[in-house]
């Protein structure tokens, strides 16, 4: 086993006192080797061409330890055996000890670019030599050519950026700006959405497992279009109704927002059906409401098709949110609407200390760069369709496997005990999730059971990383 494999070569990696040989890179490559030609049917990563410097810093438990101590006990991890990620480089990512693992998760939809990526880097670097944070009442050229670029990449009339944090403050101010220029409290969400876990936001999410008992008014959620589970099955504008209805017995007859995902990531992958959202702007625009499309994790070329997943819905919106990919795993995020709408912030004081951040929005602008040079939305769509196909495929092969959706490079597979009563696997799915880990792959899960793989690598990943990935988990799901 592979496992055993690593077990072996350790001595090899590291001396008595435990600090690591330069020769860490080679002992990986003879691992991989080893277990190419010892186990025949063992998949085997693809050849990079990069060596992780060696690593002398704390170890798995010692972290886990002061994880324990000092860390709020709400954080989780994933595995069994904790993985303690110590360098990156593209699609790959490396643990203490030189495992090379092919990382299929991307931070949870948040590298785009890959890994390190030597062009964002540098922007970063430059930018944080010569001025690392001033404030926005000051002039500086980063935020203003970021927001310029990132306008160009909108549709219609969106074209004013507040930039934030993450995701949950730019839904927080979102939703905020929607109350203050309708003058209406009454938000519509979408159940099984996540939107965030601040005070606004908990209470457009539509999940029990990320809400606490605090005051969470006027938020009112919607039947989900859900094309695997739901009454209507791919038929959105008959879900479409449940929103109008939602006005008619639940508000006053005007509303201040709806606000959804194009496809729901915490929620499993979940793509909403057809036709819903059409059908949903336009219910809302006679309620005097604004349409919020939540582009979090769906935004900056993952879907393939389209750079934001909301034109795959043919719907223009009035507000749009991001975050994670607009910065390749630097913290920033961002609300795009329009001049009109935008102007209800200049009836107070609305500031953000870090919105705008010289070295953020610097990287930002970076990553952008990187996507159109790269053709990372092009490659998203090629990639991500062969390995929806391969998937598919193996959905042929194994039972378990009770659905394949999704976009691009942002694919749920959800995992079943049963395919006609669609029993979620919740045991299974963590097995797998080990057994993968062990063979060298990076897979995240989601869903409201914890039962669908959440498969959002970089956009950089190639077929031979969708072989090795969909070859992994073929032989993890026969051990079950």
């Amino acid at each position: 086993m592979q496992r055993a494999l690593f077990r072996w070569l350790s001595p090899l990696r590291r001396g008595k006192n435990g600090s690591p040989f330069s020769g860490l890179a080679a002992a990986q490559a003879e691992v991989e080797t080893l277990s190419g030609k010892n186990n025949a049917g063992l998949p085997k990563l693809p050849p990079f061409d990069y060596s992780p410097p060696p690593y002398d810093g704390p170890r798995t438990a010692e972290i886990l330890r002061k994880r324990s101590e000092f860390l709020s006990p709400s954080l989780l991890h994933l595995y069994k055996n904790p993985l303690n990620v110590v360098d990156g480089k593209m699609q790959y990512l490396y643990d203490e000890d030189g495992k090379r693992y092919l990382d299929a998760f991307g931070g949870i939809a948040t590298v785009c670019c890959g890994h390190c990526h030597p062009e964002v880097v540098e922007v970063i670097v430059n930018q944080i030599k010569r001025i690392q944070h001033s404030t926005v009442l000051y002039l500086n050229h980063a935020i203003a050519d970021f927001a310029e670029a990132l306008a160009s990449k909108m549709p219609g009339d969106l074209k004013v950026v507040f930039f934030t944090n993450s995701g949950t403050e730019a839904n927080e101010l979102a939703l905020m700006i929607a109350r203050l220029y309708t003058g209406c409290h009454d938000i519509i969400s979408i159940r099984n959405a996540y939107h965030g876990n601040a005070a606004g936001t908990m209470g457009a999410t539509a999940q029990s497992i990320w809400k606490y008992n605090v005051i969470q008014s006027g938020v009112h959620h919607a039947v989900n279009p859900d094309q695997y589970r739901g009454a209507f099955g791919t038929e959105g504008e008959k879900y479409a109704k449940d929103v109008q209805e939602i006005i008619d017995f639940g508000t006053s007859g005007r509303i201040a927002a709806f606000i959804s995902e194009a496809i729901q990531g915490v929620g499993g992958i979940m793509e909403l059906a057809p036709g819903y959202l059409p059908a949903v702007y336009k219910t809302i625009k006679k309620a005097g409401g604004l349409c919020i499309a939540d582009e979090v994790q769906s935004g900056f070329g993952r879907t393939g098709s389209h750079f934001w997943g909301f034109e795959g819905h043919r719907v223009i919106p009035d507000i749009v949110t991001m975050a994670k990919g607009i910065g390749n795993g630097i913290p920033i995020g961002a609300v795009v609407t329009t001049p009109e709408i935008a102007e209800v912030l200049t009836r107070a004081n609305y500031f953000n200390t870090f919105g705008g951040n010289p070295v953020c929005t610097a990287a930002g602008h970076a990553v952008l760069r990187v996507i159109e040079k790269e053709k990372l939305q092009e490659n998203a769509s090629v990639v991500g369709s062969y390995l929806k196909d391969r998937l598919k495929k193996l959905q042929e092969k194994h039972e378990i496997i009770g659905d394949v959706r999704g976009r691009g490079l942002m694919i749920g597979v959800e995992l079943v005990a049963d395919r006609q009563e669609k029993t979620p696997a919740k045991a299974e799915i963590l097995n797998i999730l080990d057994h993968m880990k062990e063979m060298g792959v990076l897979i995240g899960k989601g869903g409201y059971h914890g039962n669908v793989f959440r498969i959002t690598p970089p956009l950089c990943f190639t077929k031979e990383d969708t072989d090795f990935l969909v070859d992994v988990m073929d032989v993890a799901m026969s051990k079950l």
